[in-house]
C-alpha cells in the first residue's frame, strides 16, 4: 500500500451487516490551508458512522486526510467534501463528521454535516443503572 497522500479510499465488507453498530474514529492532526491567506489550519475531525455493506479502512482514511494539507479550503467546503466522499464510498447508514478547527485571530470553528440513509431509523438509546 502505498505511503503517498491519496483520495482513493479503500473499503472492506462489513462483517455484521445484520446489526447497526457504531464506528468512531478520532484523526486530531487534519490540516489543510486557509484559502485565504494559505496559512495552515489545523482541526481535529470526528467521524461516526453506521455501516452497511462497507466499511472504511483506516490506513486509506488516514492518507485521504494527508491530501487536504495542500488544498485551500474553507472550513465548511472541506467538512462537507468528507462527508460527501466517505458517503460515496460506502454508502453508510448515518454518518456524522464534527470538525473543530483550532483557533485562528480569536475565534474557533465547529462544523458538523450528517448524512442518514433514507429509510434509517436510529435504533433508541438503553441507558443501563
Amino acid at each position: 500500500m502505498t505511503t503517498e497522500a491519496s483520495r482513493d479510499l479503500d473499503t472492506f465488507d462489513n462483517p455484521n451487516p445484520e446489526r447497526d453498530y457504531a464506528i468512531h474514529i478520532d484523526t486530531p492532526e487534519f490540516t489543510c490551508l486557509c484559502p485565504m491567506t494559505g496559512q495552515p489550519d489545523f482541526a481535529s475531525i470526528e467521524i461516526e458512522y453506521v455501516p452497511d455493506q462497507l466499511c472504511l479502512e483506516l490506513k486509506s482514511l488516514k492518507l485521504y486526510f494527508w491530501s487536504f494539507r495542500d488544498q485551500g479550503a474553507f472550513h465548511e467546503a472541506v467538512t462537507n467534501q468528507m462527508l460527501s466522499d466517505l458517503v460515496n464510498a460506502i454508502t453508510p447508514r448515518f454518518m456524522r463528521i464534527n470538525a473543530e478547527f483550532n483557533v485562528r485571530g480569536g475565534v474557533y470553528t465547529r462544523i458538523m454535516a450528517e448524512h442518514r440513509a433514507e429509510g434509517w431509523i436510529a435504533p433508541e438509546k438503553v441507558e443501563l443503572a
